[in-house]
């Protein structure tokens, strides 16, 4: 763990969670945008946003053949590019950025997609969780990817009050070991699309229910 002031409780409840997801989930390392190479996950990943992974996977699958390299995203029609990507929403938006962001890769990076996150950050469409996203998966840097899911089963999970996605990014940065930050960002992303999801949360199915904040107390609410 790195250095801060944390209970012995919650430590031994932190590694518990760790261990049950670990088991649960394994620890490898995959990614949930279909790509080949980096860029391709960079605009995947802008596309993403309020949007599903399968929706953005059905998009590209056809966008990648239309559009084969950078130079064709960075010189794209921007009408032609919006009715391409239309179903994944707010597409005149991520249009605008996925145009501006190929040509800044081709311009001032050689087309290749930075390594550091002050790079990435500086480009078209490309916030933290972004960035993160393009670190972990194509450079293997720990980070921490705060999407909803890790969101909202951090905070029913008890590990961190932060509402703030980059307030919670370093809060869990600080409270989980840094060989766990991708497994986590994968364990937890699948967790929340498969028990505990927004809405309807399956808590009796839960296999972290004994460790969860959220659980415990719907638990006794239940029994009132």
């Amino acid at each position: 763990m790195t250095n801060i002031r944390i209970s012995k409780k919650e430590k031994e409840k932190i590694h518990n969670i760790i261990e049950a997801l670990n088991r649960e989930y394994g620890t490898e390392n995959r990614c949930f945008l279909d790509h080949e190479t980096p860029w391709q996950l960079l605009i995947a990943t802008i596309l993403s946003a309020q949007c599903t992974d399968e929706r953005v996977n059905q998009v590209t699958a056809k966008l990648f053949v239309k559009y084969p390299s950078l130079e064709d995203f960075a010189y794209a029609d921007i009408k032609e590019l919006e009715k391409d990507i239309h179903s994944t929403g707010f597409y005149r938006n991520k249009a605008k950025n996925i145009i501006a962001c190929a040509l800044r890769l081709i311009t001032d990076y050689g087309g290749e997609v930075p390594r550091d996150i002050e790079d990435l950050v500086s480009l078209a469409g490309v916030g933290r969780k972004t960035a993160n996203v393009i670190r972990g998966n194509i450079y293997n840097e720990p980070s921490i990817v705060v999407d909803t899911h890790v969101k909202r089963v951090s905070n029913r999970l008890g590990i961190t009050k932060e509402e703030d996605p980059v307030k919670i990014e370093f809060d869990l940065m600080k409270k989980l070991p840094m060989e766990q930050w991708i497994p986590y960002n994968i364990q937890i992303i699948t967790h929340g699309r498969s028990i505990c999801s927004a809405r309807s949360p399956k808590c009796e199915q839960c296999f972290l229910r004994d460790y969860c904040t959220y659980g415990k107390q719907l638990y006794k609410d239940k029994r009132k």
